[in-house]
């Protein structure tokens, strides 16, 4: 069973495509990474990799 997210330092975090509308939600580690998550992963719209970056 998951933890519930007002525990510890993990959050849940929205990703959006840099080159299309499409968003998917993630978790982080806030003490591993405090800056803003980048990270390539697959964009069914476009059908191919490319950057997601975290939003406000």
């Amino acid at each position: 069973m998951a933890k519930k997210s007002g525990r510890g330092p993990r959050v849940i975090v929205k990703m959006s495509s840099t080159e299309s509308p499409y968003r998917f939600t993630t978790t982080k580690n806030k003490r591993n990474h405090p800056r803003r998550l980048e990270l390539r992963r697959y964009d069914p719209v476009l059908r191919r990799h490319v950057l997601f970056r975290e939003e406000k």
